[in-house]
């Protein structure tokens, strides 16, 4: 059975990620050029990423639909049984991939490519607006 705090609690650190990634999008020219600007941007889209993860594992746990084989692969799971549709569940698997990039090859790191990540937060946003109606629909199943 799905922890519903737990869920709701990662789902509320992952959108007040969301809330500071935003807020980070419309940076001004002087507070972009300060070296720790990037660095904490990147960090922010870590961890909401791997919020969205943790929500995922669960539920796929939970559910009795796992464990999935990996972080990319929870996503799809997810989407396979409806928590997300099917192409925010390509979306959702390709952000995990990002985080991965960003935390095991960050050499590599473009960072353009971070940079204009802050204008595509659409996609954690249906996430967590996807798994709320998941659990509101079983909750409602339940009787409660």
């Amino acid at each position: 059975m799905v922890d519903e705090l737990r869920v709701h609690r990662l789902l509320r650190w992952l959108t007040d990620r969301i809330a500071d990634l935003s807020a980070e999008a419309g940076a001004d020219e002087q507070r972009r050029a300060d070296p720790m600007w990037l660095r904490g941007v990147k960090y922010l889209f870590i961890t909401a990423v791997e919020a969205g993860i943790d929500v995922a594992q669960h539920v796929c746990a939970a559910e009795g639909w796992g464990p999935p084989n990996t972080n990319r692969d929870a996503m799809l799971v997810l989407a396979r049984h409806g928590v997300v549709s099917r192409e925010l569940g390509h979306h959702m698997a390709d952000a995990v991939g990002f985080r991965n990039v960003l935390v095991h090859r960050y050499v590599d790191v473009d960072d353009a490519i971070v940079v204009t990540q802050l204008g595509e937060l659409h996609d954690l946003r249906d996430f967590v607006r996807s798994v709320l109606a998941f659990l509101e629909k079983a909750s409602e199943a339940q009787g409660g």
